[in-house]
């Protein structure tokens, strides 16, 4: 039996893939093949049709590849889809793996599109442009915020040093400790008799 999630996500990607039949020829020379995707606590296993769209693979199907992410990376992945697979460990079929890493790259959800068929083709422009300006206020809110949070805790309360600061009283340090060696070797030579 297999989760909700588990044909959710199938239905999801063949949504993107219907609209990018690049993405499905590229899929179809691996058809049959099935690509595990360890995600942490979630695994989930995909097989290839023979249209290029995905399907659940059986519990005791071959898998071709392996692709791990542990589930720490999953805000990194998805900050910088282009350098995702760096992020990964990989297991298996390279040709499949590579095939899987191009498509996740370039397959994009043209979120417009879907919604226009809902609300008309202006409000959902709209309702793209309107989200889109606020996800860009709450990172620039976000970036202003913890900037202020460390100018804070650096100049006001001070309870963070910067790295500069720590390098030059490591310089100082044993600048100090170089003359005080230096200056007991200078007073045990004035202390030995001639």
């Amino acid at each position: 039996m297999t989760s909700s999630f588990d044909s959710l996500l199938p239905a999801a990607l063949n949504h993107l893939l219907d609209q990018e039949t690049w993405a499905r020829a590229k899929l179809m020379p691996h058809a049959g093949k099935v690509a595990q995707f360890d995600v942490g606590p979630v695994t989930v296993r995909l097989r290839v049709a023979t249209d290029g769209l995905l399907t659940v693979a059986p519990a005791d199907a071959a898998v071709a590849v392996t692709i791990r992410i542990r589930a720490a990376d999953l805000p990194l992945v998805a900050q910088d889809r282009n350098r995702a697979f760096s992020f990964v460990k990989i297991e298996g079929d390279a040709d499949f793996a590579n095939t899987i890493s191009q498509i996740s790259q370039s397959l994009r959800w043209e979120v417009a599109d879907d919604l226009s068929r809902l609300v008309g083709d202006i409000a959902a422009r709209r309702i793209v442009d309107a989200a889109s300006a606020t996800a860009g206020t709450i990172r620039t809110s976000h970036r202003k915020f913890m900037e202020n949070v460390a100018e804070y805790f650096l100049e006001e309360n001070p309870m963070l040093i910067r790295p500069q600061a720590v390098s030059d009283f490591t310089a100082d340090v044993t600048r100090l400790r170089d003359d005080v060696e230096r200056l007991a070797k200078r007073i045990e030579r004035l202390g030995r008799p001639v």
